[in-house]
C-alpha cells in the first residue's frame, strides 16, 4: 500500500515539474492571447441553405459564443458542400457503410464596411453505418451530418483563433 502512494506521489510531482518546465519556456495556450475571446465572441454567422448550413451554423453559433443582440465586429458566411459516397457494400450489392464528405469555404467580412479580413476553406468526412429500416437509414445519415458539423466547426474556430492570436492588438 505504501508503495502505491510512493508512486502516486511520484507522479503528481513529475506532473507538476512538467507543467512547471512548460510555462518557464515561454508556452502561452492560445486562448490565453489578449484579444482571442473576445474577437471570437465578436463574431456572428451567417446560416447558409439547408440542413447541413443550418447544422453547422449552431455549431459555430456554440464555438465562438456570439451573445445574440451585442453588435458584432466580424461577420462569418459560408457556403455547405456536402456529398455521400457509398464504402460498404453488402453480398447482394446494398450499401450498408457511407462517407459523408463536407466543404466549406467561408469568409470573415468586416461588419462596418463588408470587406474581406480572412478566408478558408474547410473539410471534414465522417463515415455511418446505414441500415435496412428507412428510420434507421434516416438517422444514420443526419447523425453524420451532425458530427461533420461539429468537426467542420471546431476547425473553423481553431483557423479562426489562430488568425486573431497573430494579428496586432488595436
Amino acid at each position: 500500500m505504501k508503495r502505491f502512494l510512493l508512486i502516486g506521489a511520484l507522479r503528481t510531482s513529475l506532473l507538476a515539474l512538467s507543467t512547471l518546465g512548460v510555462s518557464a519556456c515561454g508556452f502561452t495556450p492560445l486562448y490565453a492571447r489578449p484579444g482571442v475571446e473576445s474577437g471570437l465572441s465578436g463574431i456572428e454567422t451567417i446560416a447558409a441553405e439547408g440542413r447541413g448550413g443550418y447544422l453547422l451554423r449552431e455549431q459555430l453559433d456554440d464555438a465562438l459564443a456570439h451573445r445574440q443582440g451585442t453588435p458584432a465586429a466580424y461577420k462569418l458566411a459560408f457556403a455547405v458542400n456536402e456529398q455521400r459516397f457509398a464504402r460498404g457494400v453488402r453480398l447482394d450489392n446494398v450499401a450498408n457503410r457511407y462517407e459523408l464528405r463536407m466543404t466549406v469555404n467561408w469568409r470573415l467580412l468586416d461588419a462596418k464596411t463588408g470587406s474581406e479580413v480572412h478566408k478558408g476553406y474547410t473539410e471534414v468526412s465522417v463515415t455511418y453505418d446505414s441500415a435496412d429500416q428507412p428510420y434507421a437509414a434516416i438517422a444514420a445519415q443526419q447523425d453524420g451530418q451532425e458530427r461533420a458539423a461539429t468537426e467542420a466547426a471546431r476547425k473553423i474556430q481553431l483557423d479562426l483563433a489562430t488568425w486573431l492570436a497573430g494579428k496586432k492588438p488595436a
